[in-house]
Parts: structure tokens; sequence; C-alpha cells
């Protein structure tokens, strides 16, 4: 498992690049100071970006138990921690948004367009400070 990418992968670069082709800046890359560390994170829009892995995140179409007692509980433990994650940051006032890597393969645009989406929603709901 050690040579399992955490980052970087091909569907996170993919999500970049069209993200940065629709003008998208200001993101930081795995914040250590952001629960769950998001691929990317825009730190004063609270808006917080994880492209998660089909079968490491157990997508139900992907995943259904099929890899015997140990990864089954392993793939468990990590929607756990997705959830636990999501409601930490929703909590606090973020905005969680989960792509699936297969989605981005397919379609980075459309993955960029939710993206950009949120970010614009979060521009626009920020309180104006006097």
């Amino acid at each position: 498992m050690s040579r399992v990418r955490t980052r970087d992968t091909a569907p996170e670069l993919a999500l970049r690049k069209a993200l940065w082709a629709r003008g998208a800046r200001g993101w930081r890359l795995h914040p250590k100071r952001v629960p769950g560390k998001p691929d990317l994170a825009w730190i004063g829009k609270r808006v917080a970006v994880f492209v998660d892995g089909a079968f490491w995140h157990g997508h139900p179409d992907h995943y259904w138990g099929q890899s015997g007692k140990f990864w089954n509980e392993k793939i468990e433990r990590n929607r756990a921690r997705d959830r636990e994650i999501d409601e930490e940051l929703e909590g606090s006032g973020w905005k969680v948004i989960r792509i699936w890597d297969f989605e981005v393969e397919e379609d980075p645009e459309a993955g960029a367009r939710r993206v950009i989406d949120s970010l614009t929603r979060a521009a626009r709901q920020r309180p104006v400070r006097t």
C-alpha cells in the first residue's frame, strides 16, 4: 500500500488543470491545518475539495464488499472517517465538495464547474466587513 499515491493523482491533477484553465486561483494543496487535509482548499472562502478514489472510499457502485474481511473493514473505516471530516468541516462553516476519481477522469470540466459554482456562492455569502 505504500506505493498507492495519496497526492497528485491523475484525477487530482486533471481537476487542477481544468480549474486553472477556467481561471480559478488561490487554492492550497493538502493544508495541514484544515481537518482531513483536503486535496484543494480555499481557506478564505472555506471551500474544501476532496477527490476520492472509488475503491478506497467505497463508492457503492464500485465497492460492495468483494475483497474480504480486512478490506471491507478498512473501506468502512475510510467511509466513517470521511463522514466525520465532512461533519467537522461543515460544522466550522466549510463547504465540502467530494468528487469521485472516475467522475474527474470522465469529465474534468464538470468537476471544475462544480467547484467554481461553490466558490462563487461562497464569495456571495461572505459578510462584508466594515
